[in-house]
């Protein structure tokens, strides 16, 4: 899928290649770098390999009721969005998503057009009809994006992240149901 930017520039939205896993990393590296929203340190982020990066690629590509968007922006890697369907089978119905975008590519919409994404592939998939994720109960922003798309907050994990020695922030648990919603 493509689409215009305000700024005149293309966004092109696709599933993930094999072939994309050092453009991945080397974003993936630079993402965690830029904000401490990510559960992944700077340093675990450089310890990973191109090779733990193209088989994380590949365990997706070979699940089809997974999703890995990547957004390229002109050509360059602007972030990526994942659904990663639980594998028990009285939870197939969950998917939990996860995304992050290159800080200069912030406040573009690219965020909210691969949500929207993900959320067209939601409705057609046969199994998967609840979409939850884990969000740090700092970052406004995000769960405001969230809840513009539905996703209601469902519970909390007080304290669950250490940003720093001094500072821990509950995870703020969210979900959506997809599809019609089963009665208690």
């Amino acid at each position: 899928m493509q689409f215009l930017l305000a700024n005149g520039q293309h966004l092109r939205i696709r599933e993930v290649k094999a072939d994309d896993a050092a453009a991945l990393l080397e974003m993936f590296r630079k993402a965690v770098c830029e904000t401490d929203f990510l559960m992944t340190t700077p340093a675990e982020a450089h310890n990973l390999t191109i090779e733990q990066e193209r088989d994380f690629i590949t365990g997706y590509l070979r699940n089809h009721n997974q999703l890995f968007l990547v957004g390229d922006v002109e050509g360059q890697m602007a972030g990526t969005l994942s659904v990663t369907q639980a594998k028990l089978k009285k939870q197939q119905h969950a998917g939990e998503f996860g995304i992050v975008v290159l800080q200069k590519y912030w406040n573009m919409g690219i965020a909210r057009r691969m949500i929207n994404t993900m959320m067209q592939w939601a409705t057609t998939h046969p199994v998967i009809r609840y979409i939850h994720l884990k969000v740090m109960a700092n970052n406004e922003k995000a769960i405001r994006l969230y809840q513009q798309f539905g996703f209601k907050e469902e519970g909390r994990k007080p304290k669950a992240v250490c940003q720093s020695p001094d500072n821990f922030q509950d995870i703020i648990l969210m979900g959506k149901w997809i599809k019609h919603e089963p009665s208690v």
